[in-house]
């Protein structure tokens, strides 16, 4: 055998063992582990998918989960990804300054999602939290309410939480993509009488297509994976009001001591990102 054909495979293998352990050992595992019952201290027990037919047919918290990571991701692509590109066409114009304001709004994002969930979980307390107290200043106390405790709205004030920490990651991206539509073109535009929002629909939105694919890829798979902020304000209440596949997960893992329910767990989320993932790294891989 050709040992020039032979070394440069020999460079992939530290890389290659260390992916082995550290992503395929551990997903195959966790796939093996959810068909069985284990506590993590006994011996397991094979049970086959009887841990996937009890989270789909008996438990209502799965599906509460679920249900919340939907309305997550719905939220993120309706607010966090049209709040990002309201951003980067501000912040792409032509003015002092806007260097400085992409780094504000871009500064949440380099902060933990636990520190920030714990500075928004302070804000909505319901004595001394900077939203009840507000209202009460400018005299409308009788909207102070426990923000983090009603169950009809927590989802959103978390999910409101994470859009200002979140927004400056997409900003950024759409502002690359802004950038990168050759000026000529605008240029063109204007000369041929086209006015800002026409500029924007015609032109600026159809050639921020592969951006707006690897937003939205992103995302979505943000979207299903979302727990430090939830852990941090509500930790999946009240009520598991608040609860995602990734906080039940760790709940049934560590708090239930029931390994194979979240093994199970991990792979259906495992499963619902592929979906996602497998089509993004096609598309961003392609030849072009």
């Amino acid at each position: 055998m050709n040992k020039g054909r032979v070394s440069p495979y020999l460079f992939l293998v530290p890389a290659f063992l260390i992916y082995t352990s550290v992503i395929i050992y551990p997903v195959f595992n966790s796939i093996w582990v959810s068909l069985h019952s284990w506590s993590g201290m006994d011996a397991m027990v094979f049970i086959g998918l009887e841990n996937f037919r009890v989270l789909f047919f008996e438990d209502n918290v799965f599906w509460t989960a679920l249900r919340n990571n939907l309305t997550w991701m719905i939220l993120t692509l309706l607010f966090m990804v049209s709040a990002s590109l309201g951003l980067a066409l501000l912040l792409s114009a032509n003015y002092v300054g806007r260097t400085f304001f992409r780094g504000v709004f871009y500064f949440p994002f380099v902060l933990s999602g636990i520190l920030v969930g714990i500075i928004w979980r302070w804000m909505y307390h319901v004595n001394f939290g900077f939203f009840n107290e507000f209202l009460t200043l400018i005299g409308l106390g009788d909207f102070t309410q426990t923000w983090l405790g009603d169950p009809d709205g927590a989802l959103f004030y978390v999910f409101i939480a994470a859009l200002w920490r979140g927004v400056g990651a997409p900003m950024i991206l759409f502002i690359a993509g802004l950038q990168a539509i050759p000026k000529d073109i605008l240029e063109s535009a204007e000369i041929d009488g086209a006015g800002k929002i026409k500029t924007f629909f015609s032109i600026k939105l159809p050639l921020l297509k592969e951006t707006f694919i690897i937003v939205l890829a992103t995302q979505i798979i943000g979207s299903m994976g979302v727990f430090d902020i939830i852990v941090s304000t509500t930790d999946g209440g009240p009520g598991n009001a608040t609860q995602v596949l990734a906080t039940y997960m760790v709940q049934q893992t560590f708090s239930f001591n029931n390994m194979g329910m979240g093994a199970a767990l991990s792979t259906i989320m495992l499963l619902i990102m592929m979906i996602v993932i497998v089509p993004y790294i096609l598309f961003t891989t392609k030849e072009r």
